[in-house]
């Protein structure tokens, strides 16, 4: 059986690949450019060219894989055309499963960062490969710079106001996806990932440290913040919608769906930060 990885470059990507290697399988690493993963190379991975936007390199990418994980591009507002491409492809390669990394509750979240995520569902409930979701939550990392300006300034600011999140580490969803990949029965199956806490933001400030205090800001001025930190207009408008959906609960997973594929409890908020 091959198994491909899609933007194995990236940052979860980079995670899948390994995981795969340490699994003993030699999976296909799919990028724009090679040279980013050349220790992944040297560990064993079919590294293959191809980007989102070259059906032709897709095509020859895809070329005798039995499984591919399609995680969901960065380029915003393009991201439902380059992913069609990868599943065109897929069908074309007669891929027999297709993994797809999406956001919990894609079909019905409000949060503007779900919108692509739901366009590409829709794609691939009309596909002829067969198709996994694998709805991720938030990412404990990705409050990684809020976190280092928290420990900092004793305040972790945010727009979420009494809701939860369920996070995880990248790492979590990255093995939890490896194991999709490498096991039967997941054909046609739907999971929303999500780890086992469930915290809110003043939960978030304890995690940096016992002096840190959350305070809560309405969107627009957690977005001006986020701009004042150096974000450019468009991730801080979506990142503080995002915050403003997790006040709505959009973000908070119960399903265990995680642990159940890891096997394991997630990795906490704490421990991701500590580190």
């Amino acid at each position: 059986m091959t198994v491909a990885v899609t933007a194995a470059s990236g940052q979860l990507g980079r995670l899948v690949v390994a995981a795969l290697l340490d699994a003993g399988e030699r999976p296909v690493a799919i990028v724009r450019d090679p040279r980013k993963v050349a220790d992944l190379a040297a560990r064993g991975a079919d590294v293959r060219q191809a980007s989102y936007d070259d059906p032709a390199a897709l095509d020859a990418a895809l070329a005798g894989v039995d499984r591919v994980l399609l995680i969901s591009g960065n380029e915003f507002g393009k991201r439902i055309d380059q992913h069609t491409n990868v599943i065109r492809a897929a069908e074309r390669a007669g891929v027999e499963l297709l993994a797809y990394t999406s956001i919990p509750r894609a079909d019905r979240n409000p949060m503007a960062l779900a919108a692509e995520h739901r366009g590409t569902e829709e794609v691939l409930a009309t596909a002829s490969v067969p198709t996994v979701l694998l709805r991720n939550s938030w990412y404990w990392e990705n409050y990684g710079g809020s976190v280092a300006h928290a420990a900092q300034a004793g305040v972790l600011h945010g727009a979420m106001g009494d809701g939860r999140v369920s996070g995880a580490a990248r790492a979590d969803y990255a093995e939890a996806a490896a194991r999709v990949l490498t096991s039967d029965g997941h054909e046609g199956r739907v999971y929303e990932l999500g780890g086992d806490e469930a915290l809110t933001g003043a939960d978030l400030a304890a995690a940096v440290g016992e002096s840190v205090r959350y305070e809560n800001l309405a969107p627009d001025g957690y977005a001006a913040a986020l701009r004042a930190a150096g974000l450019d207009d468009q991730v801080a408008a979506s990142l503080a919608d995002a915050d403003a959906r997790i006040g709505e609960g959009w973000l908070e997973v119960v399903t265990g769906d995680l642990t159940k594929l890891l096997g394991r409890p997630a990795t906490s908020a704490a421990t991701v930060f500590a580190q």
